[in-house]
């Protein structure tokens, strides 16, 4: 196939029998959105998956990050990465909180806790890090600090879906976690994500602030949003959770491959799995020496392109260089060297459950010179 095209992700989809038969159900149950079977199900079978005390169910990914915050009163200042997709940063301004972007830590691509500490002010309520790539964070040195300031900590989790550290889910670590269903990541429900919480009293607020506030037919007690998650969806997603597993066996037999035959390529670096840690294969970024190499991580990326593998630098350009953070004084380059480094270095190989041996064959010969 000349022109077969190997893109970076591809969807989970279920099963389209089964899927039918849950459509039938809804249609004739006339319940398709609001809290209905399939939503109380989904959140039900996911908090028990992830090993996390309650799941909020929502739309998309952006919007538990916006309510968290609102549910936590977060103001003033957030320390956060400037090395995420965008969404991790809209969110704070969204809800007109400054965001103070510090450096990550080349190990993991996560917040450098060393560098956290020199970047709190008066000002700072909370810490907003990513589990960048699924690789979790320095999570107890995130929380040493957090600790000293009386900081919050809210886990951006939208890579990390299943992700364990010697059994124990990421998603219970800090105040709360978000996590995104997108079609891209590694469980999806088309569009939709959740936030996980830790006790009933606050999945209550959550449910009442993605529901408009509304805590009864005629009683409303916040300025909440609409932020449910539909019946259809939450189909698709309990059906998607059976096999969830099945699609992250397969990612890691990819990542096995590449690593077996990157290894000794010069000027190009991976991460290796760390002992202890239940990945969940979510990307496979290398990273391009280019004097090492011979060539630049942007040649190398055109280069794929014109072969019809479709990488993607995940994430270049950082957030502070856009234009509504790059007049931060935090976003000035000086600040995030190792951020800098590593945007211009990075390239997100195809990794999901449907790539043939023939893909990555095609893959890796793109790199192997």
């Amino acid at each position: 196939m000349e022109n077969h095209q190997i893109t970076v992700t591809s969807p989970l989809l279920p099963d389209l029998n089964e899927f039918n038969e849950r459509l039938k159900d809804i249609w004739d149950s006339k319940w398709v959105t609001n809290n209905g079977k399939y939503h109380r199900q989904l959140e039900k079978e996911l908090a028990d998956y992830l090993k996390v005390p309650y799941v909020c169910l929502f739309t998309n990914g952006t919007l538990p990050l916006i309510t968290a915050l609102q549910a936590m009163r977060i103001t003033g200042e957030v320390i956060t990465t400037p090395y995420s997709f965008v969404a991790t940063t809209h969110s704070l301004w969204w809800n007109g909180i400054k965001p103070v972007f510090v450096d990550i830590d080349p190990n993991n691509c996560g917040l450098d806790p060393e560098k956290i500490e020199a970047a709190i002010t008066p000002k700072t309520t909370a810490i907003m890090p990513v589990h960048c790539y699924g690789k979790p964070c320095d999570m107890d040195g995130i929380q040493n600090v957090a600790d000293k300031y009386g900081l919050k900590v809210i886990y951006d989790a939208a890579h990390a879906f299943g992700v364990e550290v010697d059994g124990k889910s990421v998603l219970e670590y800090g105040d709360m976690s978000t996590l995104s269903f997108h079609a891209t990541k590694v469980y999806n429900t088309l569009e939709g994500g959740a936030l996980v919480v830790k006790d009933e009293k606050m999945k209550q607020r959550i449910d009442y602030l993605k529901n408009f506030g509304f805590a009864g037919e005629t009683e409303v007690i916040a300025p909440g949003i609409n932020g449910k998650l539909d019946e259809v969806r939450a189909a698709y997603g309990i059906l998607n959770l059976r096999q969830v597993d099945m699609a992250i066996a397969a990612r890691c037999q990819v990542a096995i491959r590449y690593r077996e035959t990157l290894r000794n390529v010069d000027g190009v670096s991976f991460f290796d799995d760390i002992p202890g840690i239940r990945h969940n294969y979510s990307y496979f970024p290398i990273f391009i020496d280019a004097k090492k190499y011979g060539m630049s991580r942007d040649e190398l990326y055109f280069k794929m392109r014109e072969q019809n593998v479709l990488g993607r630098r995940y994430f270049y350009p950082l957030i502070s260089t856009f234009s509504t953070y790059r007049g931060l004084e935090s976003s000035k380059w000086e600040n995030l060297p190792v951020a800098q480094r590593i945007a211009e270095q990075v390239i997100c190989l195809p990794m999901h459950h449907g790539l043939s041996e023939e893909d990555i064959a095609k893959v890796i010969s793109c790199i192997v010179k």
